[in-house]
């Protein structure tokens, strides 16, 4: 795996639980936590989203689901 890669895993696995702990969650507090672009971020996300981890019940706001999930 490239690092590029593996640093992007390992970002959106930290944005992942960063959200679960929070509950919800902007785009914003996002960008700053993670110190990255918002349009890093946005891609993140719907990788999470994608995956059915993360929820967006308003522009601009998220929040983790309730799909089980086993982090390693």
């Amino acid at each position: 795996m490239s690092p590029s890669t593996n640093r992007m895993l390992n970002r959106v696995k930290s944005m992942y639980l960063f959200i679960k702990k929070k509950g919800t969650v902007t785009t914003r507090e996002l960008v700053e936590e993670f110190g990255t672009t918002q349009r890093t971020i946005q891609r993140d996300l719907n990788v999470l989203a994608y995956n059915n981890l993360v929820t967006s019940p308003s522009r601009g706001l998220w929040q983790a689901t309730s799909k089980k999930v086993k982090v390693s």
